[in-house]
């Protein structure tokens, strides 16, 4: 391992998304008076990591930090992160590629035979 934060290698608007998440999800168990070796075993993962979670360290896995929102009381909004519903650009990109129009398709006539 070179020692490097693994969040050098990131994009700073994203390093800078982690790290308010993090700080976010430290507010949040303060704020329930969780300590964080709590935190910790209800996660069932070391003080250390959720160290690493509250200051934004891309390498926490993704399950864990979904874990955190089950324990605080907050999965329903990792549920509608990426709401398809309200997808702006998704939906655009799909109406950009919708025809032109709608033709009636042509029924092949029968030949008669049997």
């Amino acid at each position: 391992m070179s020692g490097k934060s693994s969040t050098e290698s990131l994009p700073a608007p994203v390093t800078r998304a982690v790290q308010k998440l993090g700080a976010d999800l430290a507010l949040a168990r303060r704020r329930r008076r969780l300590t964080q070796a709590s935190m910790a075993e209800r996660l069932r993962v070391s003080e250390a990591t959720v160290r690493r979670m509250e200051r934004g360290d891309s390498g926490i896995s993704l399950g864990t930090i979904v874990q955190a929102f089950f324990v605080l009381g907050e999965l329903d909004k990792i549920t509608r992160l990426l709401d398809t519903a309200s997808d702006d650009i998704g939906l655009s990109l799909m109406n950009e590629q919708l025809p032109q129009r709608v033709r009636k398709k042509r029924i092949k006539p029968d030949s008669g035979a049997l």
